[in-house]
């Protein structure tokens, strides 16, 4: 063979790769693009998210002032996702003179020709582009939150879906509605123009310069998750890709939720004893599911001020469920009172300060992702500290979701071990509403006595650990870093 055919040769080889990639992207994910795409968040994702403080009315003067703030306090301890949560599309009715919502989700949407969603006027008058640009000069990425669907208002209007020969009406599933939210239907991925939805929608956002997308209402339904997934896979930029809403999720599907980077295992956590409870129950049936690119997500941090565009109205004690607050309107207790997003009303954390250390170390050893959910221009210093504890972020970081290796009368031991030593970090959890006092044993711990000398250090009490005696105040924690001597 002479050099000319081989010369011929390579480039028909050549050809065949470049069409082979074309397929991929025109087509959707091979195995080897999900190997791509699973090359991102390689540890668990750290940010901030605007739910928690803002509800689905987060607008632009505070998405400005939260920014600053999350460069100033955030980031220089590793957090790089600033996350704008749902309703960013939406022009909310207000209540007079305020930028106060008078709905709980608006009832009009604003979307272009294509049913693709655009930046609210009411809240984001000048889009959501300088946001971004600013993200990015301070060296932040930005993420963005979707509904799983098409609008139902395109549907309405049978868009064309963009670049095809298809609208709205051709691909949607009006049998397919959000319990919580009825703004979109849910997209029927057997239909031709389905998949070109979801590339048009993930491509402006792409072009947007998004860095993170949560997805919401997407766990029950693997074909989405799928579809989106691809569509992530050929917009042409890394995006890292965060599953919700939590709650019931089907184990089974795990390979579907395994082309995501993040999966939302809990129901909405608030600073409440129920919160913390569902995240323990969630870190049981998850643990050890979790892989590098792959994380297992209790919620957001639910600490500072919270609800802020949810002011108490007056007639309301502050501790009335919604069912409560819905009985009093029904019945014309109360008047001009909205349930809006989120639970409760404007409020400082009401978690104790037991509480608060119980949950950033749960956070810490599950290796959940560290999504902080309170107001940061406002931070307390207490609840700054904890999530920019230095152990709180080494053991998080670290990509390990403990083990539950101890549990008698309420105290359950969970345990860390460190990459590449024989260090790591455990938890002794008091889950009781009294106090605790206790002895173990190192076999307790799964440290094998006389083979290893062990430095054991107490990192919320400040000390050394001599003596295994330990007293635990209720719903609170010992936090234990361990390595061989």
């Amino acid at each position: 063979m002479n050099i000319k055919s081989i010369s011929i040769i390579s480039l028909i080889v050549l050809l065949g790769c470049i069409l082979g990639l074309r397929f991929k992207v025109k087509n959707g994910a091979t195995q080897g693009s999900i190997n791509d795409v699973r090359q991102l968040a390689q540890t668990p994702p750290m940010g901030w998210n605007s739910f928690d403080s803002y509800g689905v009315y987060l607008y632009e003067e505070a998405a400005f002032a939260n920014l600053e703030a999350f460069a100033k306090k955030l980031k220089p301890h590793g957090y790089e996702y600033f996350v704008i949560d749902a309703g960013w599309f939406g022009e909310f009715k207000l209540q007079e003179g305020t930028l106060y919502p008078a709905e709980k989700h608006a009832s009009e949407l604003n979307i272009d020709e294509y049913g693709l969603l655009q930046p609210s006027k009411t809240y984001f008058p000048n889009g959501l582009r300088p946001i971004i640009d600013r993200c990015h000069e301070l060296g932040i990425k930005f993420g963005i939150h979707l509904m799983r669907g098409i609008p139902r208002v395109a549907v309405e209007k049978n868009t064309k879906v963009k670049g095809t020969e298809y609208f709205a009406r051709d691909i949607a599933d009006t049998t397919s509605i959000c319990e919580w939210n009825h703004q979109n239907y849910g997209v029927d991925m057997s239909k031709p123009g389905a998949q070109e939805f979801y590339n048009s929608l993930i491509n402006q956002m792409a072009e947007w310069g998004v860095d993170f997308l949560k997805y919401d209402d997407l766990v029950p339904f693997p074909d989405e998750v799928e579809a989106i997934a691809n569509a992530i896979e050929q917009c042409g930029r890394p995006i890292v890709y965060s599953l919700s809403p939590g709650g019931d999720v089907d184990v089974n599907a795990i390979k579907s939720f395994k082309r995501a980077n993040m999966l939302r295992v809990t129901h909405d956590i608030w600073d409440d004893q129920v919160g913390l409870n569902q995240s323990f129950d969630a870190w049981r049936k998850w643990q050890g599911k979790e892989e590098s690119g792959f994380w297992i997500d209790m919620d957001m941090i639910p600490f500072g001020k919270l609800q802020l565009m949810s002011p108490k109205p007056e007639g309301v004690v502050g501790n009335e469920t919604k069912k409560d607050i819905a009985k009093k309107i029904e019945s014309g207790e109360l008047s001009n009172v909205e349930l809006l997003a989120g639970k409760g009303w404007a409020r400082q954390s009401k978690f104790t300060k037991d509480q608060m250390y119980t949950f950033i170390t749960l956070r810490a050893l599950s290796a959940s992702p560290l999504m902080m959910g309170g107001n940061l221009p406002t931070l307390d210093d207490f609840s700054l500290e904890l999530i920019t504890h230095k152990d709180v972020l080494d053991c998080n970081q670290n990509g390990i979701m403990g083990k539950l290796i101890y549990e008698d009368k309420d105290v359950e031991i969970w345990k860390t071990p460190q990459k590449g030593n024989d260090g790591g970090w455990i938890g002794l959890f008091n889950r009781s509403e009294s106090y605790k006092s206790f002895s173990i044993s190192m076999s307790d711990l799964n440290l094998e006595e006389g083979k290893n000398k062990y430095h054991i250090y107490d990192i919320w009490n400040k000390t050394e650990v001599n003596k295994l005696n330990f007293e635990i105040n209720q719903n609170g924690v010992i936090f234990l870093k361990y390595s061989s001597q």
